[in-house]
């Protein structure tokens, strides 16, 4: 009896010792493969060229394999077996978010699938200054967006498009404020000019509705005015007295005989100098021939110019000529007698040169 008992007794020892032990070994198990799992999510698997951020786009439409392959390609990921296997898990390839991604060295594979699941894509910062009209706006903002210039360019000569933003195809260049704006990539032409229109609204709060209708403007016509101060001057310093000068004109009933709209009429955006001859160009835009502003701006005028015909300097000019030291800036004049003088004064300047 008491050998049955001890036999028992050492039968369950054994028994719970094989117990701890599988239980030990499943425990390692365990933790081997939570490593594993750790390794897989955790570990650092990214390597940016240089070690620099680098920008990831992921255009519309794209599918899974074109955005690994993509990410292979420019050497972003070391093991690619478990980025792979963990981007699969979080089922990446019915969340692909089109984007701009910026990557940084370093990241690990549970950092850059949360990234691209969940669409956290940096925007982009949109710039432009010095747009002649909406051809050149296109394709400068194609250059910076996903947004096909294309695109840009049929919904802004869309009649209809136009009119329901309340300009038409000679006065929409108005509607473009120069400047940085942010913008996800991935931006369609739709939602660029959206935003744009939203800009033009902020921009013409009621102090500036107020501004422009003391010079006896509409913003679009503050617009028109302003691209032609552009392109007489790009001395910021003197822009207010430029406008000035166009204003006296318009308040009394002159002739603007602005000769940047006559380079404008005649579509030969080189043109250095203004003849007799171009003033007999049949346009709305010649503004010898035609009194009041054309039907449009001349290009995308800057802030500075807005800012100038918005706040002019009150004087009694009524000409202005390039200065004779060719500093880029002008004389200034009340009389025809006086502004013929200082125009002399710079043919003389152009004569020695040449001579």
């Amino acid at each position: 009896m008491k050998k049955t008992y001890h036999e028992n007794e050492m039968k369950r020892k054994r028994l719970r010792r094989i117990i701890l032990l599988v239980f030990g070994v499943l425990i390692l198990i365990a933790l081997l493969m939570g490593y594993k799992l750790f390794q897989i999510v955790m570990k650092p698997n990214v390597h940016t060229p240089d070690g620099k951020e680098f920008s990831l786009y992921i255009p519309t439409g794209a599918r899974y394999e074109q955005v690994v392959d993509s990410i292979y390609t420019h050497g972003l990921v070391k093991d690619k077996s478990a980025f792979e296997w963990l981007i699969k898990k979080k089922d990446y390839p019915h969340h692909i978010h089109p984007g701009r991604y910026v990557i940084k060295d370093g990241m690990n594979n549970n950092q850059l699938t949360n990234m691209l699941r969940g669409g956290l894509q940096t925007p982009v910062k949109v710039t432009f200054n010095n747009i002649r009209d909406i051809k050149m706006l296109a394709g400068r903002v194609g250059q910076q967006i996903e947004a096909d210039s294309a695109d840009l360019v049929a919904l802004l000569s869309n009649a209809d498009s136009l009119n329901a933003m309340g300009f038409n195809a000679k006065t929409i260049p108005a509607m473009f404020l120069p400047n940085t704006y942010e913008c996800y990539w991935n931006t369609s032409a739709t939602q660029f000019v959206a935003k744009m229109r939203h800009e033009y609204d902020k921009y013409w709060n009621e102090e500036r509705r107020n501004k422009a209708k003391a010079v006896g403007l509409t913003p679009i016509q503050v617009c028109t005015l302003a691209s032609i101060v552009d392109k007489e001057t790009n001395k910021t310093d003197e822009m207010a007295r430029i406008a000035g000068v166009y204003l006296n004109r318009l308040r009394d009933g002159w002739l603007l005989q602005a000769d940047p709209t006559l380079v404008f009429a005649s579509g030969d955006f080189e043109l250095k100098r203004v003849l007799n001859i171009h003033k007999e160009i049949e346009s709305p835009y010649n503004t010898y021939k035609y009194p009041g502003l054309p039907p449009g701006p001349i290009c995308i005028p800057s802030l500075s110019a807005l800012q100038a015909v918005l706040n002019p300097e009150k004087h009694h000019y009524y000409y202005f000529c390039a200065k004779e030291d060719f500093s880029g800036y002008h004389n200034f004049a009340k009389t025809l007698t006086e502004h013929n003088r200082n125009a002399e004064r710079y043919q003389r300047a152009i004569r020695g040169i040449k001579n």
